[in-house]
């Protein structure tokens, strides 16, 4: 409290900012359990269930034909993964700390680092989640084989970019209007299920059909992510640059308006969240 900062050179403060961010990132995968291992495996078995239902229910259907060929599994996971860690990014950005948050009268801490802890422990949670349930899937029941395994895994990260942006600009705008920024992210997770077009291959997706699809850089992702999974597979209807620049702005956009409304923040904000 008496004691004075010391000025510090640009790699220490590197440093003393990753060393926050880290401690930042293991209480982010600890707030759901307080063990770390359980949170991952909790997030394993909702993929496992999500993936389940989703081949439950293309095998009733009767849709698994209109799928790629190839591994169907691969293709199932390929959207699921994609899906949840978008929207999982998204909604930790969404209820990290903001500028009136308690955590932020402790002089180190800024919202610059509650954001990176919370898309970064989200991305560690959904790789591992990844590979673990790749690896059984590959042991137990059918090796698996992925075309292009680096661009594939590019897609999953640019799914988690673009959900960075989204989760940036509904927390900038959370100060001011907590109420509809609760309604409108959730509707924007639920809306995803579909707009997100896992369950689709947009190839063979007709146009009026696929404009309601395309204006989603989630849909963009999941679609070239299934391009470098598939050897038989070529994207036409889609494109990752659209999705990259969609994240560059909204990630631009979101941080403009987190910067301007910590400008104003105020004690009084936490009462009306």
């Amino acid at each position: 409290m008496f004691q004075q900062a010391a000025p510090k050179s640009t790699i220490g403060s590197l440093i003393s900012l990753s060393e926050l961010i880290y401690h930042a990132i293991v209480r982010n995968v600890r707030k759901s359990h307080s063990s770390a291992l359980m949170s991952i495996l909790m997030n394993m078995l909702q993929a496992v269930i999500f993936v389940g239902i989703f081949y439950i229910m293309f095998s009733v259907l009767g849709l698994r034909g209109a799928a790629l060929r190839g591994d169907f599994m691969i293709y199932v996971m390929s959207g699921i993964f994609l899906f949840m860690t978008h929207t999982k990014t998204m909604g930790a950005i969404v209820s990290s700390d903001g500028p009136s948050s308690p955590m932020m009268k402790h002089a180190p801490m800024n919202t610059v680092i509650t954001i990176s802890a919370a898309a970064l422990s989200t991305l560690y949670i959904q790789v591992l989640s990844l590979f673990t349930m790749l690896f059984i899937y590959h042991v137990v029941i059918t090796p698996v084989e992925i075309d292009q395994p680096v661009g594939a895994f590019a897609m999953l990260l640019l799914s988690w970019f673009t959900g960075i942006g989204v989760g940036v600009i509904f927390l900038a705008i959370k100060p001011w209007f907590p109420s509809f920024v609760s309604i409108a992210s959730t509707i924007y997770q639920r809306a995803n299920m579909i707009a997100s077009g896992k369950m689709f291959v947009a190839n063979v997706m007709p146009g009026y059909l696929l404009a309601m699809f395309d204006w989603n850089p989630l849909f963009h992702c999941i679609d070239q992510a299934r391009g470098f999974a598939f050897i038989n597979y070529t994207p036409r209807n889609s494109s990752y640059e659209y999705a990259f620049w969609v994240g560059i702005v909204l990630l631009m956009l979101g941080l403009m308006g987190e910067f301007y409304t910590r400008r104003h923040a105020s004690l009084s904000w936490g009462a009306r969240q």
